[in-house]
């Protein structure tokens, strides 16, 4: 009998929270509901997708607007987070 532990590898590799750990320390490009996009390297991120970002910039049709430093993205909000 396998208990949960003795998942494949490649399904334990498909969670989104495994995607994000790969994502970690490089930069990403995150979209909130409403339109506005967010750049700057993945820092952390918990079980809420509750994410920060480190070298922030908003983002404006794909130009940065301004440079926003360290922020907290809350992940009610978060639609899309892709690699930049």
């Amino acid at each position: 009998m396998q208990g949960d532990y003795d998942m494949p590898e490649m399904m334990m590799q498909s969670r989104p929270l495994d995607a994000l750990n790969k994502a970690r320390n490089k930069k990403v490009v995150v979209e909130l509901k409403g339109g506005r996009q967010y750049a700057g390297v993945l820092n952390a991120f918990d079980i809420h997708i509750n994410v920060v970002l480190d070298q922030a910039e908003e983002l404006e049709n794909g130009v940065m607007k301004r440079k926003l430093g360290t922020v907290f993205l809350r992940g009610d909000n978060i639609i899309i987070i892709s690699p930049a």
